[in-house]
């Protein structure tokens, strides 16, 4: 394959989310450690192109909120993973941004409540950042160190392409786990938490909330519960930047 055209390739399946292409990162990272590719160009193409990716979904998202949140909450699984999300994101920030990346669905459903919720972009676009960073050198390297290793290229593809499916299987099973146990546990009432039922400053009606952030960024917290197969799952929240 001309080089140009497997750069190319690389783009158009990683720039979208919804294309599996595990195996053919693999097999570039076979091809770099038999020096048929620039490993770094490629690792720049992947990463570059994956956290494009993602900053388009935010964008849009945080553009078209309330339609996106309403596409989303049609299908019941949308809707408590979306939720699901969310939640984390607010209790958790960052860190989450990151993790959320390796989990199934992950990359879609972490950019799109980012989006709704209104996540401060800088924030965003560097969690995103990391996560791709990561998730491109992982990708990549089970093909280059594993050429690199045993000098057997079929042997490397097959052995990382295992490795990616196991390390989806087990993100697959701690997201199954934490998402039973939010809707098994009810949530937390608070009067300063995340739901806004009262504020400081508020009018202490409808849940409408100001208050300084860290670092003296403000946040206005509105609260729509939905109810997922009976207890309320997580309520939503918007920041300001």
């Amino acid at each position: 394959m001309d080089v140009l055209a497997l750069y190319g390739l690389l783009v158009l399946t990683t720039l979208p989310p919804l294309i599996p292409n595990s195996a053919l990162l693999v097999t570039t990272g076979v091809l770099a450690s038999r020096g048929e590719v620039f490993l770094p160009l490629v690792l720049l193409t992947v990463g570059g192109s994956a956290l494009l990716g993602d900053l388009l979904m935010y964008a849009v998202a945080r553009r078209f909120g309330e339609p996106v949140r309403t596409w989303m909450r049609r299908n019941p699984r949308r809707r408590a993973l979306l939720e699901w999300t969310s939640g984390r994101i607010q209790r958790y920030g960052l860190p989450f941004v990151i993790a959320v990346r390796f989990l199934p669905s992950g990359r879609i459903v972490g950019a799109l409540a980012s989006g709704v919720l209104r996540y401060p972009l800088r924030k965003y676009a560097l969690g995103a950042a990391i996560a791709e960073a990561t998730w491109a050198t992982y990708s990549v390297g089970l093909g280059y160190v594993g050429t690199a290793t045993t000098g057997r290229p079929l042997y490397a593809v097959g052995v990382g392409f295992g490795v990616s499916c196991a390390v989806a299987a087990a993100g697959a099973a701690i997201q199954w786990a934490a998402r039973r146990r939010a809707l098994r546990d009810p949530p937390e009432e608070s009067g300063e938490g995340e739901g806004g039922e009262t504020a400081e400053g508020g009018d202490g009606g409808r849940s409408e909330g100001r208050g300084e952030g860290r670092g003296g960024r403000a946040s206005a917290t509105a609260s729509a519960r939905l109810s997922v197969g009976g207890p309320t799952v997580q309520t939503w929240g918007y920041y300001a930047e």
